[in-house]
């Protein structure tokens, strides 16, 4: 860990990422390569797989072409730095879990693990795994967490989508304004102008809408930034293909988390330094041909 935040100082320094940096989350599966269980037991009445890796489980995959529903093994969720004038996004430090666990139960301590790392985090953006549903993350870490609204997410009374519009009751048809959150939610004010509204007299004028995993995250989604943050946040999977087919992370080959987390730490290092030194880089075939006279003529 120490060798990695020793590369990340010089990631820093090379320019690769800028001030405006947007972090993203996201998580992959690295597969054991024994997939079946030595034996099971029943304690409690549940059934209990004991495999030949003790620290790997079997869990639930994303939907993937020719590939079984379930993975046996571990999942590495990943921190990423995504530099929005190019798009190009960076590895920078990693949490191995076993495949059945959920994806949101290492989201903060990711989170803190960057900090202690030195890493200036203040908006991450990840799926819908990873949702900060009640603040919770914002509150502990002080990092926003942006996510695509849930399906499953419940409009809250008054409330209208696409574009999202808030009203203050039942009777009330105008518009409110967002005037800022607190860790009890997003407050909104009356948005009529004076006189406009007949409820006026006996209207509260302001209501609070608590956080969700829908429009209402600690960031809503209806803000520019957050539907900016949301797009981008596919550049997070780039770093996984190359950790994977290219530094060979796909095949683990080693047992125990321990194994996995010292691996997965050393192809992000490989990673990086490839990217520091610009080998994958287009070269310019003209400027490359006068390089070559120069040197000849020279």
């Amino acid at each position: 860990m120490n060798i990695l935040v020793y590369i990340l100082h010089y990631l820093q320094k090379s320019g690769c990422l800028e001030t405006s940096v947007v972090h993203g989350i996201d998580s992959t599966e690295l597969p054991s390569e024994t997939n079946y269980p030595l034996c099971t037991v029943e304690i409690k009445g549940k059934k209990i797989r004991i495999y030949s890796d003790p620290d790997c489980d079997c869990g639930k995959r994303r939907n993937k072409r020719d590939k079984s529903q379930y993975v046996i093994g571990y999942r590495m969720h990943t921190l990423t730095a995504i530099n929005p004038s190019t798009g190009h996004s960076f590895p920078l430090v990693s949490i191995v879990g076993a495949a059945n666990h959920h994806d949101s139960l290492f989201l903060t301590p990711l989170i803190k693990l960057a900090q202690a790392m030195g890493i200036d985090v203040k908006l991450i953006t990840a799926d819908q795994a990873y949702h900060d549903s009640d603040g919770a993350v914002l509150e502990e870490t002080g990092v926003y967490v942006i996510a695509p609204p849930s399906e499953k997410a419940v409009l809250p009374d008054n409330v209208l989508d696409f574009p999202v519009r808030v009203t203050c009751n039942d009777s009330c048809e105008i518009p409110m304004r967002i005037l800022g959150s607190s860790k009890n939610g997003h407050e909104f004010g009356c948005g009529a102008e004076p006189g406009e509204c007949m409820f006026e007299l006996t209207c509260p004028k302001s209501r609070i809408i608590a956080f969700d995993n829908g429009y209402f995250q600690p960031m809503p989604t209806f803000h520019d930034v957050s539907e900016q943050a949301i797009d981008i946040r596919k550049n997070c999977e780039r770093p996984f293909n190359l950790m994977k087919k290219r530094e060979g992370l796909e095949q683990t080959r080693v047992r125990s988390q321990h194994g996995v987390v010292a691996r997965s730490t050393f192809t992000t290092i490989a990673t990086l330094l490839i990217e520091l030194a610009g080998t994958r880089q287009k070269h310019n075939q003209k400027e490359d041909d006068q390089m070559d006279l120069f040197a000849t003529t020279g």
